[in-house]
C-alpha cells in the first residue's frame, strides 16, 4: 500500500490542471492515475480524420499558459495533444503520472477520513483527497442495433478509429451525424466508393470561422503575448454573448437559426436533400455544429443521406424499416459518448459504503457546483454534473473548478480537519436551482439530446453564463460544508 495526499484520476485538461495547481501551491505528494499509456484524455483517444476542437483554439487553452503555436483558429487534435504534453513538461507534472493505472474502486473510510483507491484490481493507495478528472468524451456509446455483432466487415467507433483500414474504394456506412461525424465525413467522402450516412436527427450546422494562423502571426503571439490575450478575451466575450439566447430568452436564438438556414441553403442546392437536412427542433436544444465542408460532402454523387430508421444489420449491410438492405463492407459508428455515466464507470463507495452510481440512481445525478456530493467527503469532481457547456470553452470551467477544489483542500489543512463534506441542504439548493433554471431554456424544449440522462433529466449542461460559474466558484463558502476532525 502506498500513500498520497491527493490522488487525481485522469490526465486530460482537468487532471493536468489539478496537478499543475497543486505543484504551484507547494504540494508534491500527489499522483495522477491514467489508465492509458499516454496523457491527453479526449485528445489522445479521438484521432479520426478531421478531428479538431469546435471552440477557437485561442480560448481552448489554460489562461496561465497561452499557446502561440496554434496553426489554425480551430486546432486539430494533434496540436491540442502536443499542447497538453508541453504543459505537463513545463509545469513538472509529467513525472507525477502513472500510466496503465486504471482505478477499479475507491472506498471512503469514515473513521480515518481516508480514501482507499484500488488500481488495476490489486494495488491500493491511501489518500485524503480524491479528484476525479475523468472527462466526458472518451467512453464510446455503442448503438443497440440488432445484428451489429453479426456484421462480417469492419466496424469501429469514431473514438477508436482504425487507421489500419484503407477506406479508399470501399462501401462505407456511417451511423450518426453528430459533432464527430461532421468532421470525418468530409475527409473520407472523396476517397470511398459509396458512403451512406444514416441520420436519425439532422443537426443545426453553422459556418465555421476557421482559417490558418500564419508563421508571422505566430511569431507576433510569441513576442507579444498581451496581443494574443486580447484576442482571447474578445473571443471569450463574443461566445459569452451568445449565451444570452441559450441561458436567457430562447426567442433570441432565432437569429442563429436564420444564419444556419442561410448556410444550408447556400451549400445545398438540391431541395429534397435540403429538406432532409433541415432540423425540426429549436436550435441549441442539441449541440450546434460548425462546418464549411459537411454539406458539400453530403452533396457528392457517391454519398447518400439515409433518414429511414435502421431496423437491423446483416453480415453484409444495413437494413432500414422500408425493407431495403444497403450493402457495405465498413461501418463507422459516429454515435457519441456515454456522457452521463462517465463518472460512475468505477465504483466510488462513500459513507456507509453507498456506491455513487446507486446514490445517483435513487436521487438523480447532481453535485454542489458540479464538484462535491453529500455523503462523499473529500471527493471532488472535475467536469461534473451540470458543468458542461453549449457555447464556450470547457477549459475555462475546469480552471474555475480546480481553483474551488484548491480552496477546499486549503480549508482542510487550515482547520486541521480529517475530511470536508458538502451539506446536503446546500447541495439540494444548488441542484434544485439549476434544474429550475433549465426549465426555461432551449435545452428543455423537447428534443432528445445527449444532454439528457436515462431519466430524461438534464444533468449535463450549465444553464447560465460561464462568468456566473466563475463568480459562484471564486470563493468557497465554509458554511456550505461540514468539517470533521
Amino acid at each position: 500500500m502506498t500513500e498520497a495526499e491527493v490522488v487525481i484520476v485522469g490526465s486530460g485538461f482537468a487532471g493536468l490542471c489539478m496537478g499543475i495547481k497543486l505543484r504551484q501551491a507547494g504540494c508534491e505528494n500527489f499522483v495522477i492515475l491514467e489508465k492509458a499509456g499516454e496523457l491527453g484524455g479526449t485528445w489522445r483517444d479521438n484521432t479520426y480524420p478531421g478531428c479538431a476542437c469546435d471552440i477557437p483554439s485561442y480560448l481552448y487553452s489554460f489562461s496561465f499558459e497561452q499557446n502561440p503555436r496554434w496553426t489554425r483558429m480551430f486546432a486539430p487534435w494533434n496540436e491540442i495533444l502536443a499542447y497538453l504534453k508541453h504543459c505537463a513538461d513545463k509545469y513538472g507534472v509529467a513525472g507525477k503520472i502513472r500510466y496503465g493505472a486504471e482505478v477499479t474502486e475507491a472506498v471512503f473510510d469514515e473513521a480515518t477520513g481516508q480514501w482507499t483507491v484500488t488500481v488495476n484490481g490489486s494495488e491500493t493507495i491511501e489518500t485524503q483527497a480524491l479528484v476525479a478528472g475523468v472527462g466526458s468524451l472518451h467512453q464510446p456509446k455503442l448503438p443497440d442495433i440488432p445484428g451489429l455483432d453479426s456484421f462480417a466487415g469492419t466496424t469501429f467507433h469514431s473514438a477508436q478509429w482504425d487507421h489500419s483500414q484503407d477506406l479508399r474504394g470501399r462501401n462505407v456506412a456511417v451511423i450518426g451525424t453528430g459533432a464527430s461525424a461532421i468532421q470525418f465525413v468530409p475527409r473520407i467522402a472523396p476517397d470511398v466508393g459509396q458512403l451512406d450516412v444514416y441520420q436519425r436527427t439532422p443537426p443545426w450546422v453553422m459556418s465555421k470561422p476557421d482559417r490558418a494562423i500564419g508563421p508571422w502571426e505566430r511569431r507576433l503571439h510569441e513576442r507579444f503575448p498581451a496581443g494574443q490575450r486580447t484576442i482571447r478575451n474578445a473571443i471569450y466575450w463574443g461566445l459569452e454573448g451568445r449565451g444570452v439566447g441559450f441561458a436567457g430568452n430562447p426567442k433570441l436564438m432565432k437569429g442563429l437559426e436564420l444564419q444556419a438556414k442561410r448556410h444550408l441553403h447556400k451549400q445545398v442546392t438540391d431541395p429534397e436533400l435540403r429538406a432532409r437536412l433541415t432540423p425540426a427542433y429549436q436550435i441549441g436544444c442539441k449541440r450546434i455544429l460548425y462546418s464549411n465542408d459537411y454539406y458539400p460532402a453530403l452533396s457528392r454523387p457517391n454519398v447518400d443521406v439515409v433518414t429511414t430508421p435502421i431496423t437491423r444489420i446483416t453480415p453484409t449491410g444495413v437494413v432500414t424499416s422500408d425493407g431495403v438492405e444497403r450493402p457495405c463492407d465498413t461501418i463507422v459508428l459516429g454515435t457519441g459518448f456515454e456522457v452521463s455515466a462517465n463518472l460512475t464507470r468505477m465504483p466510488i463507495l462513500g459513507k456507509d459504503g453507498v456506491d455513487l452510481t446507486d446514490h445517483w440512481k435513487r436521487n438523480g445525478i447532481g453535485a454542489h457546483l458540479g464538484i462535491t456530493v453529500a455523503g462523499y467527503p473529500n471527493l471532488f469532481l472535475l467536469v461534473g454534473p451540470n458543468t458542461l457547456l453549449g457555447h464556450s470553452s470547457m477549459v475555462f470551467m475546469i480552471e474555475a473548478q480546480v481553483r474551488y477544489v484548491m480552496q477546499a483542500l486549503h480549508l482542510l489543512r487550515r482547520r486541521g480537519a480529517s475530511y470536508v463534506e458538502v451539506r446536503e441542504d446546500a447541495q439540494e439548493r444548488f441542484v434544485g436551482g439549476i434544474q429550475g433554471e433549465l426549465d426555461g431554456t432551449v435545452w428543455q424544449s423537447g428534443c432528445n439530446s445527449w444532454y439528457l440522462d436515462a431519466q430524461g433529466r438534464n444533468s449535463t449542461i450549465w444553464p447560465e453564463f460561464t462568468v456566473s460559474y466563475w463568480r459562484r466558484t471564486r470563493r468557497l463558502d465554509p458554511a456550505d460544508f461540514v468539517l470533521v476532525h
